[in-house]
């Protein structure tokens, strides 16, 4: 599938209804388990996960300075979609251009992740879109965060969620 500008689309299937899949993304608990890459971690100054809302985060990676990022929660629909907005800052939470957090000259200041939740037969089909040339995010990491969260993510449903003969 090709998106605007060859942009960041990821689609992943996981066997857990759309709603254990979607808690897991509006859970704060839940989301310092998995929302960084392995070997990160994710910490909040601020998360109201609400359409309005607004975040201030911090992946923290020891090889890389820290990377606070802040947003808003465009839309927060049970269990269908979120959509936010999402920007370089610091620790402080003013925002910040690219290259002052270490980033690609080309990485855009602000870029907007939709996050789809599609029932199918009672699993789940999640597609990131994100608002990056995929080009820019491969070449930064960014997408293959994308792909390591959401394996992180996976292995926490598996360990954690039972759902009839489910693990």
């Amino acid at each position: 599938m090709s998106t605007p500008n060859n942009e960041v689309l990821i689609t992943r299937s996981f066997n857990y209804p759309r709603e254990v899949v979607f808690q897991a993304w509006t859970s704060p608990a839940e989301l310092k388990r998995w929302f960084a890459p392995r070997n990160c971690t994710i910490s909040f100054s601020k998360l109201y996960i609400r359409t309005g809302g607004e975040f201030h985060w911090c992946v923290r990676n020891p090889k890389y300075p820290d990377c606070w990022c802040i947003g808003v929660f465009l839309e927060v629909v049970f269990p269908e979609r979120i959509k936010y907005s999402i920007q370089l800052a610091d620790e402080k939470g003013n925002t910040i251009e690219p290259f002052e957090a270490f980033k690609d000259q080309d990485w855009p200041k602000e870029t907007v992740v939709t996050v789809s939740f599609k029932d199918r037969n009672g699993n789940t089909e999640l597609t990131i879109h994100q608002t990056v040339p995929e080009v820019i995010a491969k070449k930064t990491g960014a997408y293959q965060s994308w792909i390591e969260q959401l394996e992180i993510l996976e292995e926490i449903l598996e360990a954690t969620t039972v759902i009839g003969n489910r693990p």
